[in-house]
């Protein structure tokens, strides 16, 4: 009974560290090392492993020593099956003990792992573990870790391969030893998008003319990088002509435009600078934002009456007249862009179209507390004040006073 409840136990420890903490990669069993080496008596050896490949951010390794004629009783690769995320290894006892192999010899053996292949040979030559990344200096039958670029020197240091090098204890007899190990591959960081390839994306999106606009462009840029990176190797980025990544990057920086909310940021910047330009009378600069709204489909209602009240300054009308219909065409119940209209055809010299417009709408409030007719004597002040004069704007007042 107490033998099954430890087993339901190991099984809800391996359960819970697959659903709890999985991460999105594999292990990759074609290129994992698994090597059976012969020791010498009182001699030390070096096993290279194979090629670990790009992405790889941990390794499992296993080392057993097995007494002559024994043999494996399972391989590490078919154990690893049964753990598809590498954290559920170091996540409590019951990961550990199941890479450890079911059977091991009565021998036993040091063994360093180093991150190069001259650190090895040096350890070859004088048995010094100085320079190790790991070092098991207390002879064992069997052993089994995990080594992240997290926390393992080796990991973080190598250069795509580690070396193991044994040293035997075993002062008559050579020593069998199998040494497996099995790289666990990131499949983001398997297309080649390491920190310092993301980082230029980063920067060079940060540079644009776009970003630049923006108070805070990190969102942005950051889903232009997801997107490129979802698309794109980091050596197929690289190979795409100039041109090519530079269409890449306006696509996908138009997409995050929108998606980021970052538009929003942009537009709403546009629209406060124009206002502060117009209030300092600078109308064509306010003008110029203003368009940069309207190009980019981007305007309202609200956009349209003050980019025709900017015209109206400068003595513009067709084109006041032109862009206050568009707006009309937003929002018809807008008073103000009807009122600035208005103004528009009078100072065109069509007073029969400003009349329909001044009577039908003088009972009303253009907002919660301004009348029209109060906003018409506001506005015909502010014109003459930017050197527009017209006389029918007394002819306008007393239409209206009726």
């Amino acid at each position: 009974m107490q033998k099954k409840n430890f087993i339901v136990l190991f099984l809800f420890l391996i359960t819970a560290n697959i659903v709890f903490s999985q991460k999105d990669g594999y292990w990759d069993k074609a290129r994992a090392t698994t090597e059976e080496i012969t020791v010498s008596a009182r001699d030390r050896i070096i096993i290279k492993t194979q090629d670990f490949p790009e992405g790889t951010t941990e390794v499992v390794y296993r080392i057993t020593l097995l007494d002559k004629n024994q043999q494996m009783a399972g391989s590490l690769v078919s154990v690893l099956k049964a753990i598809p995320d590498p954290t559920g290894i170091s996540q409590g006892s019951a990961g550990a003990v199941f890479i450890l192999s079911k059977i091991s010899g009565d021998d036993k053996c040091k063994y360093a792992v180093f991150s190069s292949a001259d650190l090895a040979t040096k350890y070859k030559e004088n048995g010094k573990t100085d320079d190790a990344c790991l070092v098991q200096d207390t002879p064992v039958s069997k052993d089994a870790k995990r080594l992240s670029t997290e926390k393992s020197a080796c990991m973080q240091s190598n250069s795509g391969n580690l070396w193991f090098g044994f040293e035997s204890k075993n002062w008559i007899m050579n020593q069998k030893i199998i040494l497996e190990v099995v790289p666990w591959v990131d499949n983001k960081l398997s297309r080649g998008w390491a920190l310092e390839n993301r980082k230029g994306i980063i920067d060079q999106c940060k540079t644009s003319n776009l970003a630049q606009k923006m108070t805070n462009s990190d969102d942005f840029c950051v889903c232009i990088l997801d997107k490129i990176q979802s698309k794109y190797k980091f050596k197929e980025f690289q190979k795409l002509l100039a041109v090519e990544r530079a269409k890449a990057f306006k696509d996908f920086g138009n997409s995050c435009f929108n998606e980021t909310g970052a538009s929003n940021v942009v537009y709403n910047n546009l629209r406060k600078q124009a206002s502060d330009l117009a209030k300092q009378g600078l109308y064509g600069a306010a003008i110029a934002k203003l368009n940069a709204i309207i190009n980019n489909n981007k305007a309202t209602s609200l956009d349209y009456n003050a980019i025709g009240n900017s015209y109206i300054l400068t003595k513009q009308y067709g084109k006041a007249i032109k862009f206050l219909k568009e707006g009309e065409k937003l929002d018809d119940s807008e008073l103000l862009i009807k009122l600035n209209l208005a103004h528009a055809y009078l100072l065109n010299n069509n007073y029969s179209s400003a009349k329909a417009i001044y009577k039908e709408y003088q009972f009303q409030n253009v907002t919660d507390s301004l009348s029209w007719a109060q906003k018409i004597k506001l506005d015909f002040e502010a014109f003459k004040k930017g050197g527009i004069k017209n006389d029918d704007f007394e002819r306008v007042l007393k239409l209206i006073d009726k």
